[in-house]
């Protein structure tokens, strides 16, 4: 069975200041995409694995209340460390789940998204 993800978005205020707080908390550039209801800086990934994107259209606004995602990081008290200083702040974590799933963190992100961060053991 493939991925039950597909596509993720992250809503966001104002795209400029949500690049600018991403792209170095996880070290890597974001390609624009805009369509005529829609901003997007997407996430690089490879086909077919899931991908996602910053999104700034009518309807939807950054919060901290719904499901949350979680993005992959190689180091996780890096990543947080990237979070503080791009201006987000740790909400939850560092959290070992045991069992060989690996740690998790959350975050509040430069929109007031919290978003989660997983480190695979």
């Amino acid at each position: 069975m493939k991925s039950i993800i597909n596509w993720f978005e992250i809503p966001v205020a104002d795209m400029e200041r949500a690049i600018a707080f991403y792209e170095p908390v996880m070290q890597m550039s974001l390609r624009r995409e805009k369509m005529d209801c829609a901003d997007l800086a997407v996430f690089p990934y490879d086909e077919p694995a899931t991908g996602g994107a910053l999104a700034k259209f009518d309807g939807i606004t950054p919060s901290t209340q719904g499901a949350i995602i979680y993005l992959h990081t190689a180091d996780l008290a890096a990543t947080l460390g990237r979070v503080t200083t791009a201006g987000g702040e740790c909400v939850f974590g560092p959290l070992d789940l045991g069992q060989n799933i690996g740690t998790i963190a959350l975050f509040t992100d430069s929109e007031g998204n919290r978003v989660g961060l997983h480190q695979p053991v």
